[in-house]
């Protein structure tokens, strides 16, 4: 007798439980493939993000790609129409597959039910393997009610963890015999360090090397920001004068200018450390390029140093100038949070929020100033601990993240906090997910820094003012939003607790309630000047380089 058993989809909901993490979460497709990726970048195991077909994959593409760049592990399950359908204009039809390999690593369709273990068990391994990133696999309709000999499905195994190489020995020699000739050196941390959990072997060679080390935003918190090495007030100024780089997990993209003048020394010496051989030499010819896994060549790297005794001395006149940097700036900061005018400045909001977040909360921050003025004045203190609009620069990631972060937290049981720091631009992105929250009953704390616009709004007074002289849609400026809009009650609506803030006391008040109450996700309208802004900036991030 042959014994036919269904296979779809509760084969593939088994073999993805074996292979990677798997969230009941019922979002929109975007943010939920936002969230699946944030759990495979802070688990290091690919997340699974269920999609329907055609419009419902096509949302999902936005975090494919964002996974991608990212180097983020996550595994898309899309429907699709009928394979005896294909090209009759069947519901939904789209060219799935194809669509996908732009967005990812691998992309494919078993071509039987036999064939679904065998093919989850490479776009698993595949999202994980090299550099990490996005895999989808579709399934089509006619598969899903489909019955199969048991018999004839081949048992697939767990792929196992990522293999570990090593840098070639006389490259790390080499490495550390350029560090020990620069006069004025500089580590940078990236996201890839994080990533690939480098962080007890990178402290230790940080403090017994002496060198001083700049994290990129998502980098943050590999080594904590309030480290005596840490040098990320005075960014500019380091990347500006820097005679040799150590670049750790991270890449001469836009974010670090691309290794290029004006913004570094021409003559800068990169030590490029990446598990990607296409990415050595990107923009950047480097002096020495070590391939292979973050948490070993740093570790190859403090056993080179400790052997060698070698130690950058504290009192170079390198130090002294990051040193004079980093507290002329933090002084300027300071000044500007201390201003006690209402409506409230950036600065002053984030000095506050500051001193109250617990040090193992995780922070997702998105928005144009709100992201980048919270960047600098909340520290991250634990590894994988920041979430923000990464290397793509997505707005509208932000409330999928903290989905994210809020349901790991939820399976791991550590006490830690989420706390999502939005503009109020990126939160119309996604804001509706509040509702995901309070259905699930996530306690993520959303503070939107609300300006009433796009890096800056309008008044009250002077909205009414444009509203008697016409058609707003052709008077307003394209960035303004509406003034003082009520995100909080959007919370209260779904049963969450919305707060109403426009000073320094309320600020402190609703912020420590929510900290200290697990009940119910928050969400705290923060009403600040629109026309707040971020201090002079040496360099801005997206400035030009000539490539």
């Amino acid at each position: 007798m042959v014994h036919l058993t269904p296979l779809s989809p509760t084969a593939v909901y088994l073999h993805l439980h074996t292979f990677t993490t798997f969230l009941y979460l019922y979002v929109t497709s975007q943010q939920a493939c936002y969230a699946a990726s944030a759990v495979g970048y802070l688990t290091g195991r690919p997340g699974a993000c269920l999609v329907v077909s055609g419009p419902g994959l096509i949302h999902a593409l936005g975090g494919m790609a964002n996974a991608n760049v990212n180097c983020w592990p996550v595994v898309v399950i899309g429907g699709s129409s009928d394979r005896n359908q294909e090209t009759a204009g069947a519901f939904q039809e789209f060219p799935q597959v194809e669509a996908c390999r732009l967005y990812s690593k691998f992309s494919a369709r078993p071509s039987s039910l036999e064939a679904i273990p065998s093919v989850i068990e490479k776009a698993v391994r595949t999202s994980m393997y090299g550099r990490p990133g996005a895999c989808y696999v579709d399934i089509a309709g006619d598969m899903v009610n489909a019955k199969v000999d048991r018999s004839t499905v081949r048992v697939v195994s767990c792929c196992p963890s990522p293999p570990v190489s090593f840098a070639d020995h006389d490259s790390i020699s080499e490495a550390i015999n350029v560090l020990k000739k620069s006069k004025r050196p500089l580590v940078i941390i990236g996201k890839g360090a994080a990533y690939g959990r480098a962080e007890v072997a990178l402290k230790e060679f940080v403090e017994m090397s002496g060198l001083p080390f700049l994290p990129t935003p998502m980098g943050k918190g590999v080594l904590p920001d309030d480290h005596p090495n840490c040098v990320a007030a005075a960014r500019s100024r380091a990347l500006l004068q820097a005679d040799v780089v150590l670049l750790l997990g991270a890449r001469l993209n836009w974010i670090l200018h691309f290794g290029l003048p004006p913004r570094f020394d021409p003559d800068v010496k990169i030590i490029q450390v990446d598990l990607c051989a296409e990415e050595m030499g990107n923009n950047v010819r480097p002096a020495v390029a070590l391939l292979g896994d973050i948490n070993a060549i740093v570790t190859q790297l403090l056993e080179g140093v400790y052997k060698d005794g070698w130690k950058y001395s504290s009192d170079t006149e390198w130090w002294g100038t990051l040193k004079d940097k980093v507290a002329a700036n933090a002084k300027m900061s300071k000044a500007l949070a201390l201003q006690s005018t209402v409506p409230m400045n950036y600065y002053t909001v984030f000095h506050h929020v500051a001193q109250l977040l617990p040090h193992d909360c995780i922070i997702v921050s998105e928005g144009a100033n709100t992201m980048d003025i919270g960047r600098t004045m909340l520290n991250n203190y634990l590894p994988r601990h920041r979430l923000d609009a990464g290397t793509f620069g997505t707005m509208g990631v932000g409330l999928g993240f903290a989905i994210a972060a809020a349901a790991v937290e939820r399976s791991e049981k550590k006490g830690q906090r989420v706390v999502c720091v939005e503009g109020d631009s990126a939160f119309g992105f996604s804001g509706m997910e509040v509702e995901t929250m309070c259905r699930y009953n996530l306690p993520v704390i959303i503070i939107v820094v609300n300006n009433n616009g796009i890096y800056s709004g309008v008044d009250p007074e002077t909205w009414k003012e444009m509203a008697k002289m016409g058609d707003l849609t052709s008077i307003a400026p394209p960035v303004t939003l509406l003034p003082e809009a009520r995100y909080d009650e959007v919370m209260t609506a779904f049963g969450g607790r919305g707060v109403l803030v426009r000073t320094v006391e309320e600020l402190r008040s609703a912020l420590q309630l929510c900290l200290s109450d697990w009940e119910k996700p928050s969400l705290l309208n923060v009403l600040i000047d629109p026309s707040s802004d971020r201090k002079q900036q040496e360099f801005p991030w997206l400035t030009r380089s000539n490539l």
